[in-house]
């Protein structure tokens, strides 16, 4: 079976395909304003340490933190001559050969638009449809091939820039090594999209696909043994992805153990409308986390002060839903680390250039492997 190497630069160009900042649009509102800079002071949000302009804080630090307003890239986003490069590999999967996701699509030039009924419910209208989504594998050079490894799943990929912040935390031993699955989604957004089915559905589904589909092709494909250990097993995503990376772990909890949020989408996008959950993410600040037993996870997570704000209703302020989130996982006692950066954007490219590798290094602190039988020298 083939493999397709990729470079990063080849990776790079194809990010610009998805941008999930633009990609938010789940009303009708065709061009809503400019999100209005929001203060991290703002009452009702959480008290937060600001550190100084161009720092960010330790990789052990709990709690709230406030940067910016620069954000230069951290020095391990570059390419560094003492790191190895790792491989990437990319494979495609096809929606007919999905028993999972078998393919949605909202109709053409149509909107969510709120219920006359119910205001907290939106109709739209989808179809089947078929998708394509990529597939994209980091593997780093210091991998014993066939051994067992840790491992990261991230949504919306490729993400070059994972792999490149990796190349250089795994060369100076402040990651484990593992391997990364970069996820795309299967098209569109929002509302009646696959991509929105996958994300903003509240449930364990999105983790059972990745378990039960991706994962046995990835080993299966480049020789790659993937640990069945939660607490070396890491999500990730922005926006609908981050909220999709925290449901994999709070659904799934027997499989995954630390989640990396950017401009986390913790409002409420669910489609169809399901009453266990009815405000959609916006029930783990909500009910879920402050009602359950503390679950074994560690969350790093970042907001921007002009992150996204869509004033239909109550449950739309990114920034308000992940200040709660903040007090939420802190009134459980959560190790946590959230970062609320000034003069930015949702899912930020220049904060994430900046605190990428702060963010990988807090969620996989304290990881220690459980002994396991490696493959006998061939």
């Amino acid at each position: 079976m083939s493999r397709l190497l990729l470079s990063f630069a080849f990776l790079i160009s194809l990010t610009a395909v998805f941008d999930p900042a633009t990609a938010q649009t789940p009303t009708a509102d065709r061009a809503r304003p400019a999100p209005p800079t929001r203060e991290p002071s703002t009452p009702g949000y959480v008290k937060a340490k600001e550190l100084p302009d161009g720092t960010i804080p330790s990789p052990e630090e709990d709690g709230n933190i406030i940067i910016g307003p620069t954000h230069n890239a951290a020095p391990e986003m570059a390419a560094n001559e003492g790191a190895s490069k790792g491989d990437v590999f990319e494979f495609t999967m096809e929606s007919k050969d999905s028993k999972i996701y078998t393919g949605i699509a909202r109709e053409p030039n149509t909107f969510a638009v709120p219920d006359s009924a119910d205001p907290n419910k939106v109709i739209v209208n989808s179809y089947p449809a078929p998708y394509t989504r990529r597939v994209a594998v980091y593997i780093p050079k210091q991998y014993v091939p066939g051994s067992e490894a840790p491992f990261i799943v991230g949504a919306d990929g490729p993400d070059p820039t994972l792999f490149a912040a990796l190349d250089n935390l795994i060369a100076g031993h402040r990651v484990p090594v593992m391997i990364a699955i970069s996820i795309g989604n299967g098209s569109g957004d929002a509302q009646g999209s696959e991509r929105g089915l996958e994300y903003d559905t509240m449930s364990g589904l999105y983790a059972e696909f990745v378990e039960k589909e991706v994962l046995p092709l990835v080993e299966k494909k480049y020789n790659v043994r993937l640990t069945k250990d939660p607490d070396g097993r890491a999500t990730t995503g922005c926006s609908s992805g981050a909220s999709a990376a925290m449901a994999m772990a709070w659904y799934h909890t027997d499989l995954y153990h630390r989640v990396l949020s950017y401009s986390g989408t913790f409002v409420y996008q669910q489609w169809p409308y399901n009453p266990e959950t009815p405000h959609g993410a916006w029930e783990f600040h909500e009910t879920l986390i402050p009602s359950s037993p503390k679950k074994p996870l560690r969350i790093w997570m970042d907001v921007s002060d002009r992150d996204l704000l869509i004033t239909r209703d109550n449950y739309h302020d990114w920034v308000l839903a992940n200040e709660r989130m903040a007090k939420a996982l802190a009134a459980k006692g959560y190790a946590y680390q959230f970062v609320f950066a000034k003069n930015a954007g949702h899912c930020d490219r220049a904060v994430k250039a900046q605190t990428l590798p702060l963010a990988l290094e807090y969620i996989w602190h304290g990881y220690r492997p459980k002994k396991v039988n490696q493959p006998p020298n061939e």
